[in-house]
């Protein structure tokens, strides 16, 4: 993708070499063309940069301001922002569309019915993806998790338990164990989401594996706070 922006406080040819070499240490910069008569730059990129990453970029390297061109920032991180976790909503959506038929009778969607269904699909389908490349998503969950961290045979274990897991939703194997499981385990889980998120730290998302490269972000807490309290609900109405 290609954008231009409007740059101020270049006032020479140096300048131009300035912001143009600062843009290009990006690592989704690919081209960036600056011109100080225009007051403009045009960055292509592989995928949509946050204006505050570009900014602080140029910043480094003089008195330079970036702001948005001809396009809208609020759209293109919108956009980006769907365009990084498509994967992971189609899934969310298949699942709950299929809950919601199977647990669909007499006229009303039944909430035991359409969570199990739900947890089931989800543990069985976020294993498999987990299971494609078993090693590749170990890698990925030892750099967060607080006990995969200390254990790392962990990491390789607990693609099994959320295939268990799903498995026994499925075949409604003893409601209260199945559901105690997937809250503790899920617990354990968000602590170091939580960490990583809140420490900002640049990682990958392994809930999907190695498959798809999905960044640490709040949406990983939603997803784990989503099978919580879900396992949790399940309990009391047990």
């Amino acid at each position: 993708m290609t954008h231009i922006y409007n740059i101020t406080g270049m006032t020479c040819a140096n300048c131009e070499a300035k912001v143009k070499s600062a843009l290009l240490t990006l690592p989704d910069v690919t081209t960036a063309e600056v011109s100080k008569e225009k007051g403009t730059v045009t960055i292509t990129m592989d995928k949509h940069i946050a204006l505050s990453e570009l900014q602080n970029a140029i910043a480094a390297k003089g008195n330079y301001t970036i702001s948005a061109g001809q396009h809208s920032e609020a759209a293109e991180q919108t956009k980006s922002w769907f365009a990084t976790y498509k994967p992971l909503l189609l899934i969310f959506a298949y699942i709950t569309v299929i809950a919601a038929i199977a647990s669909f009778y007499n006229g009303t969607i039944h909430a035991m019915d359409f969570m199990q269904i739900f947890m089931a699909g989800f543990f069985l389908t976020f294993s498999f993806f987990k299971m494609l490349n078993l090693s590749g998503f170990a890698e990925s969950y030892v750099m967060y998790d607080i006990i995969a961290k200390r254990v790392p045979a962990w990491a390789y274990l607990y693609a099994f338990i959320e295939l268990a897991l799903g498995i026994a939703y499925a075949i409604n194997f003893n409601p209260f164990i199945t559901n105690l499981t997937t809250l503790i385990v899920m617990s354990v889980s968000i602590i170091g989401v939580l960490q990583s998120v809140l420490n900002k730290k640049k990682i990958q998302c392994a809930c999907l594996g190695a498959v798809f490269n999905l960044p640490m972000s709040t949406v990983t807490i939603i997803e784990d706070a989503l099978m919580i309290a879900m396992s949790a609900t399940m309990l009391i109405l047990i």
